[in-house]
């Protein structure tokens, strides 16, 4: 399959946009925890290791953890269908991240948010996600974390001597980001938490329906 023929970058991009819905949802609502992007939880956990204000351990621990089994769980799945269509594989990994995305929605719903159980299941999602992602190899979208998407995008600019590879999709990456945080939160500060969960949710499964109907999704990835 080739990049010009791929449905993946449009999907990923979508993706990358319900990461900042998710982010907007743990950052602004769950108590100043990451559940799709891991490397904060470790720096957050360090800080509440020695005792700091306002950094419980256990959300944290519980985010890793479940990342951990989603990513587990993910690369247990991509073994399995990595040779079969594009087409099962999406599907099967948009069943697993919508549903959890619901299950998480539906936590909040409740007059008191089962604020570990949205942790959990939302970390959940974004390991099996992640590890997926990895494993499609798609360059530049990544749909969770920018460090690298920004270093490029500096790095192989022309003020660098480089020719800019891949320069629109790494600003789309970031515009994604950008934009589903910004709407995320302004969800979470007039609606709640549901709404933003529910809303990545349904951008996940939509979103794989109609790239897996593009012709190219019937081979297997990378063929």
């Amino acid at each position: 399959m080739t990049k010009s023929s791929s449905p993946l970058p449009g999907l990923l991009l979508l993706l990358s946009a319900t990461t900042g819905l998710v982010d907007a949802v743990s950052v602004l609502g769950l108590g100043k925890v990451f559940t799709a992007n891991m490397t904060g939880n470790i720096v957050f956990l360090g800080f509440a290791a020695v005792g700091t204000p306002g950094f419980a351990i256990k959300p944290y621990l519980v985010a890793l953890l479940a990342f951990l089994i989603g990513a587990l769980v993910a690369g247990r799945i991509g073994q399995r269908l990595g040779q079969r269509p594009l087409r099962q594989w999406l599907l099967s990994a948009a069943g697993v991240e919508g549903a959890l995305l619901g299950l998480a929605a539906v936590c909040a719903l409740a007059s008191a948010p089962w604020i570990d159980a949205i942790i959990a299941l939302t970390a959940l999602a974004m390991g099996f996600r992640n590890a997926t992602i990895r494993m499609l190899k798609v360059p530049d979208l990544t749909t969770t974390v920018l460090t690298l998407t920004l270093t490029g995008i500096a790095a192989d600019s022309a003020l660098a001597g480089g020719a800019s590879p891949n320069l629109p999709r790494r600003i789309s990456a970031v515009a994604s980001i950008f934009a589903g945080a910004a709407a995320g939160a302004l969800m979470v500060t007039l609606w709640g938490l549901a709404l933003p969960l529910a809303l990545a949710a349904g951008m996940v499964v939509l979103g794989t329906m109609i790239c897996v109907a593009h012709p190219a999704a019937a081979l297997v990835h990378n063929s």
